[in-house]
């Protein structure tokens, strides 16, 4: 096994301690598998090459915990974290598992369930600037209903809006420093999920009171899972400078949210997604850490679990060496290369003038010779393909 793609901290791999310490607990049977300490699960992963360990607050204190207790296991991890050298780049507030937010969190119709999600939520993000994370992560687990008509939407659409500027507001007021990244579902584990993709979630941050410091936290299965391009999810919120944390995984479209080993499932949607996260092409790359939000299969030991969260990193890196060698190849660029038109490149660029529309409408195309011209896409996917099954460059 080729030492090249073994991971280093360098890499800025993370893991949530949610993902590598799930016990293998799934809707029709227990757990296989002893639960982790949050400790054990930080010196692990610091072993295989990880970067950071993220956490929801419940992951680390038990939920009803008192004070007492929480300093204690607060400061118990703060030294593993320096015994391994590992960080805690994100946090986030478990508002889903606990029987009170059976109908939702910020957009539940009772006020003392809204009143408590805030309360959760203002411990949880003291508790995450305590360890020191510079992004804190909104999924809304419960936030959307199975009776479609116990509330008008946009009326859990305004409940959401004033719990994100009241908590946007709590961190200036406190001077945190923190920024925030909403994170997208369209189902499950409620039958529909509000704000169901990453272009709802876009639009909705534009109506924020401090829009600035909110962006999105995109994650593959939330987006295959209804069918959609992950690639293309993330390269809007790239565009918008809104990608401000991602969760990798593994996902078959039309299933169950499956949070695979990332890299398992369609490799050719994870090499398009790597090549946009990394600028392999050209572009802006993504500077933020690359954290897998996924679980080792049912049928796994500890053992099984190390390996897994090895699996994640070393794909993650051979498909970028392979998406470097793509983007290298001649006949890539060849084939990729833009034609300039000095007639037509000055009509194209910065938007409208008169001008521009009067030598736009007197222009003369072609247009049947344009539609018989070959485009040779065909030959690029199979270059690409080539490249991603490792017969063809580096």
């Amino acid at each position: 096994m080729s030492a090249r793609f073994d991971p280093v901290p360098d890499d800025r791999f993370t893991f949530g301690l949610w993902t590598v310490g799930n016990p293998g607990r799934d809707p029709f049977g227990g757990p296989v598998r002893a639960t982790m300490d949050p400790d054990h699960i930080v010196r692990g992963l610091a072993k295989v090459g990880a970067y950071g360990v993220n956490l929801h607050d419940d992951d680390l204190i038990p939920f009803g915990a008192s004070a007492r207790e929480r300093d204690r296991l607060v400061a118990a991890f703060q030294q593993t974290l320096r015994d391994t050298g590992m960080v805690v780049p994100m946090a986030t507030t478990n508002l889903f598992s606990q029987p009170i937010f059976k109908d939702g969190a910020f957009t539940a119709n009772d006020p003392q369930v809204r009143a408590f999600a805030l309360q959760k939520t203002m411990r949880a993000i003291d508790l995450g600037a305590e360890l020191g994370a510079a992004t804190y992560v909104f999924w809304g687990g419960r936030e959307g209903t199975e009776a479609d008509a116990c509330r008008d939407p946009r009326t859990a659409w305004n409940r959401m809006r004033d719990a994100i500027d009241f908590l946007c507001g709590y961190v200036k007021d406190q001077g945190y420093g923190l920024r925030f990244a909403l994170e997208a579902k369209p189902n499950e584990p409620r039958g529909d999920n509000y704000l169901p993709t990453t272009g709802h979630m876009l639009h909705f941050i534009s109506t924020l009171e401090h829009h600035e410091m909110v962006g999105v936290n995109p994650e593959v299965a939330h987006e295959v899972m209804s069918g959609l391009s992950f690639p293309h999810a993330v390269a809007q919120a790239m565009a918008c400078d809104k990608l401000f944390h991602i969760d990798l995984n593994g996902q078959k479209i039309g299933r169950y949210d499956q949070d695979l080993r990332f890299g398992s499932e369609d490799q050719k949607g994870a090499f398009l997604l790597i090549r946009l996260l990394e600028g392999t092409l050209g572009g802006k790359r993504y500077d933020g850490p690359r954290h897998f939000d996924a679980h080792a299969y049912r049928t796994e030991d500890e053992a099984g679990v190390w390996a897994f969260a090895r699996g994640c990193m070393r794909t993650y890196k051979i498909l970028h060496a392979r998406a470097e060698a793509f983007d290298r190849d001649p006949e890539v660029r060849a084939l990729l290369a833009e034609q300039p038109d000095a007639a037509l490149d000055p009509l194209l660029a910065a938007g409208y003038s008169r001008g521009k529309a009067d030598a736009l409408g007197k222009l003369t195309i072609d247009v049947d010779a344009v539609a018989r011209r070959g485009l040779g896409y065909e030959r690029l996917d199979q270059l690409l393909l080539e490249h991603l099954l490792g017969v063809r460059g580096g």
